[in-house]
């Protein structure tokens, strides 16, 4: 067997880095408080704003981000994207600081199911009975998981109903928009709104942001939103989709390990069934993908 190349081995350090620090997330959040959710991704939308700006400036890649902001159709869609970015980090923060990291890691296991069902339902595509079966498997998960807990688990399907439509968007505006300019222009759209509440909550004496340790830490939010982004994108070009697409299950399995391990939350059967079968939907879109993915094929795809 070959050697692994050089830039292969880089993306896939870059790959599992990224994943691992989005893992991690639930680590960092809860040492915020006392800022609450809102003021956290405030925050964090207006460091990494600030953050990309300097990136932009270092790698002279100016000039995708203006083209972005002067192309009013491009903008807009954008700017849906950028509402979607900040209820899925809102959701995120909301439920890492309120003892509910296990439901944020199975919204991000969900996530690839939402991407099927909204390949369906928008874009009209077809399903091989396979990915039926997996998206039959995630919808008697949440049937499984809402009879145990006796209410529907609203924050895993709002963290993966909103990542999967701004993923839906990205993916429709195409190589247009690269990851830095991206994130750059979507924080931009944000940034009024997230500075104009800042300075409210600082009028009315609310706000936590002050200089010392507290404040270093909520302006770090705009390096772990800005640093896994680009070694996501790095990775992207030198890998293969096939290997992007398992690494992204690294997030939300650690994520569950800190929810029930460090966080104490627990897991009764219910949460165990419900995981249970989410987990049997990816092994089977796994494994299926995998075969589709090396048997060459004279037309398109059916489904994404």
């Amino acid at each position: 067997m070959d050697a692994p190349a050089p830039g292969r081995r880089g993306g896939l350090a870059a790959g599992v880095a990224a994943y691992a620090l989005w893992g991690a997330l639930p680590l960092y959040f809860p040492l915020l408080t006392p800022s609450d959710p809102v003021e956290i991704i405030a925050h964090r939308v207006v460091w990494s704003l600030l953050f990309c700006l300097v990136l932009l400036q270092v790698t002279g890649t100016w000039r995708p981000f203006v083209t972005i902001l002067r192309d009013r159709a491009l903008l807009l869609r954008l700017t849906l994207a950028a509402v979607l970015l900040a209820v899925n980090w809102l959701v995120f923060v909301h439920g890492v600081t309120t003892g509910h990291v296990v439901d944020a890691a199975l919204g991000y296991f969900i996530n690839p199911l939402v991407t099927i069902a909204l390949a369906v339902v928008v874009l009209k595509e077809r399903l091989r009975t396979v990915q039926w079966v997996a998206v039959g498997c995630g919808v008697a998960a949440v049937v499984v998981l809402s009879v145990g807990y006796g209410r529907l688990p609203w924050i895993a399907l709002v963290l993966a109903g909103s990542f999967g439509t701004y993923g839906l968007i990205k993916s429709r505006v195409g190589p247009r928009v690269t990851a830095l300019p991206g994130l750059a222009a979507e924080t931009t759209v944000l940034a009024p709104v997230a500075v104009l509440y800042l300075v409210w909550l600082h009028a009315t004496g609310a706000g936590t942001f002050a200089l010392d340790l507290h404040g270093l830490a909520l302006v770090g939010t705009g390096v772990l939103t800005a640093v896994p982004l680009l070694l996501f994108n790095s990775a992207a070009r030198r890998l293969p989709l096939t290997t992007v697409g398992l690494l992204q299950y690294l997030a939300p399995v650690l994520q569950l390990a800190i929810g029930v391990l460090v966080a104490g939350e627990q897991m009764p059967p219910a949460r165990w069934w419900g995981f249970g079968l989410v987990w049997l939907a990816l092994v089977v879109l796994t494994v299926d993908g995998l075969r589709h993915s090396r048997r060459p094929s004279p037309r398109a795809p059916t489904a994404a």
